[in-house]
């Protein structure tokens, strides 16, 4: 039997995509971590039109295929998400074409002559990637989920030093804030999109955030410099969302200082593993900053580029 003609997703499509998902993560990185809330999110997203940005492939009744796109930039930057089970190369490219017409559209609609279109894959993925670079896509990038194990017994709260402060993100205004840090700290990094307040508390699916995870740190002579934000929703583990300190303010211990008060916090909580993902060319120091502190790597992801146009 032939896969059926691709359909668009639906939010009740959820639970099987989380299932996909999981089913790749087992191939790919040897164990289910994609959790229902994250792919309810994803098809939340304020730039995505499900009816003309998803897509569905099934075989059988058992969903092969599923694909994604948002508009990243409003301009010619296009994100999508594309996954593929290692028996269904051929129904996999016809989605990937649609997508690459979808978001050249979208990228049109901005009034970008072109579309930059970026794919996050495990660095060995179920996706046949010869399929990738004939289509003229290549990797651009390569990042890295790292975890470490965390234990109540030695995992205590770090003292602060004399000059520094630290908080909770407990108000409105502290939100805002770690926004304004945020947008800061990451404007030099690679494939930054600048983002309004409204979208970014999107971006971090803010709906599901505990707050309380979420932390400031600053100085008593350069005021707020650097922020943690971290979540306890995930199955898998503990997760920092990101972390970031200013550029002005780097050096001075503040990235070390907040990671090793998430490390206490988690394990106060009775998490026994933490992750987060990583740049590998990040030019602020963050790998060497993570392997200081025993993060190791779990695995790989690939950044690929396709310019459309």
């Amino acid at each position: 039997m032939s896969p059926a003609e691709p359909r668009s997703a639906t939010f009740a499509d959820a639970p099987a995509i989380t299932e996909l998902l999981n089913e790749i993560d087992r191939i790919e990185i040897g164990r289910p971590e994609t959790d229902q809330h994250t792919v309810e999110a994803d098809l939340k997203h304020p730039r995505t039109d499900l009816e003309r940005d998803s897509w569905l492939a099934f075989d059988g009744g058992r969903l092969v295929v599923y694909g994604l796109l948002w508009d990243e930039s409003g301009g010619e930057r296009v994100g999508i998400d594309h996954y593929v089970l290692p028996d269904h190369q051929r129904t996999g490219l016809r989605v990937l074409a649609a997508m690459e017409a979808r978001a050249l559209d979208r990228a049109r609609a901005n009034g970008a002559a072109r579309a930059v279109v970026h794919l996050h894959l495990a660095a060995r993925p179920t996706t046949d990637t010869e399929l990738l670079t004939a289509r003229g896509w290549s990797i651009v990038r390569r990042h890295q989920v790292l975890r470490r194990a965390v234990d109540p017994m030695r995992d205590l709260p770090p003292d602060v030093p004399a000059g520094v402060r630290l908080r909770a993100c407990a108000t409105e205004a502290d939100r805002v804030r770690v926004y304004e840090l945020y947008q800061k700290a990451f404007a030099d990094h690679f494939d930054f999109q600048p983002r309004d307040y409204r979208l970014w508390l999107n971006d971090i699916h803010a709906e599901r955030l505990d707050w309380s995870l979420v932390w400031i740190a600053g100085t008593d002579d350069a005021g707020d410099a650097g922020f943690l934000l971290s979540r306890d929703d995930r199955e898998a583990m503990g997760w920092i969302r990101s972390t970031g300190v200013l550029r002005e303010a780097r050096g001075r211990g503040l990235g070390a200082l907040l990671l090793r008060h998430a490390f206490a916090h988690f394990a106060a909580r009775g998490r026994d593993t933490v992750g987060l993902g990583v740049d590998t060319e990040n030019a602020t120091g963050a790998p060497r900053l993570y392997a200081r502190n025993g993060m190791t790597v779990h695995y790989a992801v690939d950044t690929w580029e396709a310019v459309i146009a």
